[in-house]
């Protein structure tokens, strides 16, 4: 053999092995990709977990000891407990692949029936109590029964409920807000959630954010302990397999919905304990604040995939941000943009997971 075709043979030799070296780091990289995304996919929780690390050491760096002091950690408890407690109705829904609009409206219609049934019309606390979260369940029955028997899309269908319900706001509270000192006087029972705890070190704990946390816990094991959890996940995923399953899916709608209401209500009471007042200006942000933690949180706005658990680390999220960045003397504006960018990485993240298991 010639000493060219001997250098030939040996270069196309070292070409292969190089081809071969690369095609084996181009497979491992892809596995290792493909690794990453079943775990995410098998929790969920994970991406939002890191995220609120990720961001509580960035401003202890940033502010320093003010971050970490006792009160303004339960400061940032009690900002968030409205959103976590929204959020939670908001996760029943969007794990069925749907989405609800309303349920900042029903929360502050629900605390205006409250207020005006108790202190302005005199009813006794508790019957004005009721006939708050009755409200609230009617609304989410509502919802639920256009998208689950009419068929109607569920953005349409609470966007148009949205209007609906924030007009009826308007209209029973006459615009007028229940001062805080009328529901002090009347009905203190509309109030107790705001009641505190005193934990040392200028931390206090709110009734409201214990009321928060039971019923996270209480939908947690409806959710990953009962069949009816299991029929939501299976509704979101593919309705038709859970149709053919024996699942009666236009049931679990209306009672996701019926629920998401209920729990709605419940926030109207936190509400009011925050606030101290029933005001119809109360939260204007509370839907996109929602939203904003349920997505951030982990849970796929396509149904099926999702957890409570990444809902509270969402709030969280939000919460961390927007105090962190308020101590490091940052305007609202960039609050608000921090807060957009977390949303859209979180979606990307949702489809780049989607994508490569499919």
């Amino acid at each position: 053999m010639s000493d060219d075709a001997t250098g030939s043979a040996t270069a196309e030799r070292g070409l292969a092995g190089h081809e071969q070296a690369v095609a084996s780091f181009e497979e491992d990289r892809h596995s290792r990709l493909r690794q990453v995304q079943h775990f995410l996919h098998e929790y969920p929780t994970a991406i939002p977990f890191i995220v609120l690390i990720v961001g509580v050491a960035i401003f202890s760096v940033i502010v320093g000891g003010r971050f970490f002091a006792l009160f303004n950690l339960s400061l940032v408890l009690q900002q968030v407990t409205i959103i976590a407690v929204l959020g939670i109705a908001q996760t029943l829904v969007i794990l069925t692949a749907g989405i609800d609009l309303s349920v900042g409206a029903i929360m502050v219609l629900s605390s205006i029936v409250m207020g005006r049934l108790a202190v302005v019309w005199g009813w006794p606390p508790e019957i004005a109590f009721v006939a708050g979260l009755a409200t609230g369940l009617l609304c989410g029955l509502i919802n639920g029964v256009l998208v689950a028997l009419i068929k109607l899309p569920p953005f349409i269908v609470t966007l148009g409920t949205w209007s609906v319900y924030g007009s009826m706001v308007i209209y029973v509270s006459h615009s007028e807000t229940i001062r805080a000192q009328d529901i002090e006087a009347t009905a203190p029972l509309l109030q107790w959630l705001g009641h505190t705890i005193r934990l040392g070190g200028g931390a206090v704990l709110t009734y409201g954010a214990i009321a928060m946390i039971l019923i996270a816990v209480i939908v947690w094991y409806v959710l990953n302990r009962t069949a009816f959890g299991r029929h939501v996940y299976a509704t979101g995923d593919d309705p038709e397999a859970a149709r053919l399953a024996g699942i009666n899916t236009a049931r679990t709608l209306i009672a996701v919905y019926t629920l998401a209401g209920l729990i709605c209500a419940i926030a109207s009471w936190v509400l009011i304990g925050r606030i101290g007042a029933a005001s119809p200006l109360g939260n204007q942000t509370a839907n996109l604040d929602a939203i904003t933690a349920v997505v951030i949180g982990g849970t796929s706005l396509f149904g099926g995939r999702g957890s409570l658990l990444g809902t509270l680390f969402g709030a969280l999220i939000v919460g961390v941000f927007r105090n962190g960045l308020a101590l490091a003397g940052f305007e609202s504006l960039w609050q608000e943009f921090t807060v957009g960018i977390l949303i859209i990485l979180a979606v990307t993240i949702d489809q780049w997971i989607r994508k490569i298991s499919a």
